[in-house]
């Protein structure tokens, strides 16, 4: 199903398979009231057949996992499907998420995975831990120690569900802590505006580990994700360069780090070419400074 051509973003490493730098997230297609399932699988499709292979889902997305199956399965050889654990869906709660920590329920996590895709085999699996923001916060028996939960997902790995383990919204140090496990990649809130992560992508820079940012153009949501793309000097680049925002802000992240792998999601077709493209621009090296020091990277 993959068009022959320029691979989006050019090509690194995840989990030992090489995959297009610009990737796909899927959870904005999760919500039926604001996509249908016709047009998931329609974005979903021209994503694959535009030359992404790295997928990045979650069973607790909602119909994510059943719209990847409908609208690709039998899978081409060479998708990575990255999926994530660590809480699951309950619409009794507010926010409908809540944490699901513990080992037994990671384990129940991926099976759940594995099922809704029709796979035997996961590209990655990431632990979202939830003992910091954003998002959801983990107490009670849900703060669960995390050399015991990387043990539970190296099992997986050992018996062939996973190839590979990472990481998301981690601290420098749980990285340092999950290094002997063997990292595939991390994903941590991170962009042009917000780099209170950037020692977690040094270490990641050390080790050569895959960086996957999530909200990389920032997030209306939460206060600390500004919006790359409201961003007056990112606005101004963009124009100069006869771009978007949100290509600016994805090109920066591209050229931040070689093994930055992105995976922007949309529910919009035109802003799925539009992220792709961002793989084909080159920021001038002036452009570039001036976006370095739009925040201050965290020491």
């Amino acid at each position: 199903m993959t068009a022959p051509g320029p691979v989006p973003g050019g090509t690194a490493k995840l989990a030992g398979h090489p995959v297009a730098r610009i990737g796909f997230g899927v959870m904005h297609l999760g919500n039926p009231e604001k996509v249908s399932a016709d047009a998931a699988v329609a974005i979903l499709r021209a994503a694959i057949e535009a030359g992404v292979n790295h997928l990045d889902t979650a069973q607790f997305y909602g119909q994510c996992n059943d719209l990847i199956r409908t609208a690709l399965a039998p899978y081409p050889a060479d998708l990575v499907l990255v999926s994530k654990v660590g809480a699951v869906h309950d619409a009794t709660a507010k926010p409908p998420l809540v944490p699901a920590q513990r080992p037994a329920e990671l384990r129940a996590q991926v099976e759940a995975n594995l099922a809704a895709l029709a796979t035997d085999r996961l590209g990655v699996v990431n632990l979202r831990r939830v003992d910091a923001p954003p998002g959801i916060i983990a107490t009670g028996d849900q703060v669960v120690n995390l050399d015991d939960q990387l043990a539970e997902l190296i099992a997986l790995r050992q018996e062939g569900k996973l190839d590979g383990i990472g990481l998301s919204n981690v601290s420098a140090p749980q990285l340092t802590q999950a290094l002997p496990a063997g990292i595939a990649c991390v994903q941590n809130s991170y962009s042009v505006l917000d780099r209170a992560a950037e020692p977690v992508l040094a270490l990641c820079r050390e080790h050569a580990i895959a960086w996957t940012p999530f909200f990389p153009l920032g997030s209306a949501g939460f206060a600390s994700t500004p919006k790359v793309t409201d961003n007056p000097t990112v606005q101004a680049i963009a124009a100069a360069l006869a771009a978007t925002p949100a290509q600016v802000g994805l090109a920066w992240q591209l050229a931040h780090y070689d093994n930055t792998l992105l995976i922007p999601g949309t529910a919009n077709l035109a802003h799925l070419t539009e992220n792709l493209a961002a793989g084909a621009l080159k920021l001038p090296e002036d452009s570039r400074t001036t976006l370095d020091h739009l925040a201050p990277p965290t020491s």
